[in-house]
């Protein structure tokens, strides 16, 4: 069956548009509540939310329809995705649930839900809640109506969490650290983990006022930090995204780190303090340099579709540990059971107080491979997937790149666009491929 609401990571859209209303996001907690309900008797439900000025209305439409289902509610404010994940598994509640549109503008919110352990839930129960919308409410009588409170520590609780992840015996002290919170769920948070551990923190992404979520700042927008840790002559800049569950970071020199390249490093990292490391998953486009040089160390690489729920779901079948992707969702399961922008940054703090050495030295003779993506536009009714000349143009270019790099086309999930992505050693070469092969798209 397909989903009318869930998407690759909850419920999302435009405040004020379906489904993200009052109206609507009341009925799905309370459908979300009668499913809880099958299987026990008196659940309780964590809601958090990130700094956008519609997460006051959704979290009164989300605690009234738990409540009318008979669902207890503890409310936590303003707290980073992974945070309420922990906290899920950590206060023993049935469920999480996050109000975030992660690192988009302010004018979009969204409804995402965590597991009794902290993990993303299954298609099958996504599948369930659809079914009870369809289904007319049954209202808890007075008696039974589930109750609402809130958790004052919540924030507190989640710092503890994050500095537990950094060895006991290792030190921020000496380091001057930029933190760029996106003005989103961790500008109260993130300062704090950093301050605690030692670092000289300097803030900035840390005001929000409900409407600048993301404007400019954060993870998506990494120029910010950029010039704030040239100005500061800080050691390192850390920027998360509106619900911190992803991160990129900068070095002292203004040089932009991504995913791939951060997860190489906490491998790497892990390689060598002697640790068993079978294999990390990434994506499709996860860079060919951090699959070559995780293979010459040994580490087999397996990519997943694009999204952290899909790299989590390849961790698990194969019971490994490290994953992620290059927007910087990576997953340490070790040490959370979700992406965790800040636990992700703590793991690459370890590696270079631990070894004495820079970013840039623990990622020496790791060059990323230049890519080029080139978005086409499909004509309406176009079957790309049986373009002979596609296919021949294809199958020239991954002849032409044996070894040395690689070819990508996908479909846009959202527009009726074909993606090429070519990777090569040589960035004129992956230029010249990718307009090879849009341009056998287009005479199709």
């Amino acid at each position: 069956m397909s989903r009318t609401y869930f998407g690759t990571d909850g419920i999302r859209g435009t405040v004020g548009q379906p489904p993200i209303t009052p109206d609507f996001v009341l009925r799905l907690a309370h459908a979300v509540g009668r499913v809880l309900k099958r299987t026990q008797q008196r659940p309780t439900v964590l809601i958090g939310k990130d700094t956008r000025i519609s997460g006051y209305m959704l979290e009164s439409a989300l605690e009234s329809g738990f409540n009318s289902a008979g669902v207890d509610v503890v409310l936590l404010g303003p707290l980073p995705t992974p945070g309420v994940a922990y906290l899920t598994r950590a206060q023993r509640a049935s469920l999480g649930v996050v109000i975030s549109a992660s690192h988009n503008a302010f004018p979009d919110n969204g409804i995402k839900f965590f597991s009794a352990q902290g993990t993303k839930l299954p298609d099958e129960w996504e599948l369930a809640v659809e079914a009870a919308l369809e289904e007319p409410p049954v209202w808890a009588d007075s008696a039974t109506l589930g109750k609402a409170r809130r958790l004052d520590d919540a924030a507190g609780r989640y710092i503890e969490f994050c500095k537990s992840t950094f060895a006991n015996d290792l030190t921020l002290r000496g380091m001057t650290i930029v933190v760029d919170a996106a003005h989103g769920a961790a500008y109260h948070i993130a300062p704090k983990v950093f301050h605690e551990l030692g670092a000289e923190v300097v803030c900035i992404g840390c005001s929000p006022d409900g409407l600048n979520i993301n404007d400019h700042v954060g993870a998506t927008h990494p120029d910010a930090l950029v010039e704030a840790v040239k100005a500061h002559r800080a050691h390192l800049g850390i920027a998360l995204d509106g619900d911190a569950d992803r991160l990129q970071l900068v070095d002292g020199d203004g040089r932009l780190y991504n995913g791939d390249e951060l997860l190489y490093l906490m491998a790497a990292d892990r390689l060598g303090r002697g640790e068993k490391l079978p294999g990390v998953v990434g994506t499709l486009m996860t860079n060919m340099a951090v699959e070559l040089a995780l293979k010459a160390r040994g580490v087999e690489v397996v990519r997943a579709k694009v999204g952290d729920r899909y790299v989590l779901e390849e961790l698990g079948k194969r019971g490994w540990l490290l994953g992620g992707e290059g927007s910087g969702h990576l997953l340490a399961l070790d040490k959370h059971t979700t992406g965790d922008g800040l636990i992700s940054a703590l793991q690459v703090l370890t590696a270079s107080v631990r070894g004495g050495r820079s970013v840039a030295q623990l990622l020496e003779g790791v060059t990323l491979f230049p890519q080029t993506l080139i978005n086409v536009r499909l004509q309406p009714g176009q079957d790309w997937t049986k373009s002979e000349a596609l296919a021949a143009e294809t199958r020239r270019a991954e002849a032409e790149l044996a070894g040395v790099g690689r070819v990508l086309i996908r479909a846009s999930g959202t527009e009726p666009l074909l993606r090429v992505m070519v990777e090569a050693r040589d960035a004129g070469q992956a230029r010249a491929i990718a307009e090879r092969l849009a341009e056998s798209v287009k005479a199709a």
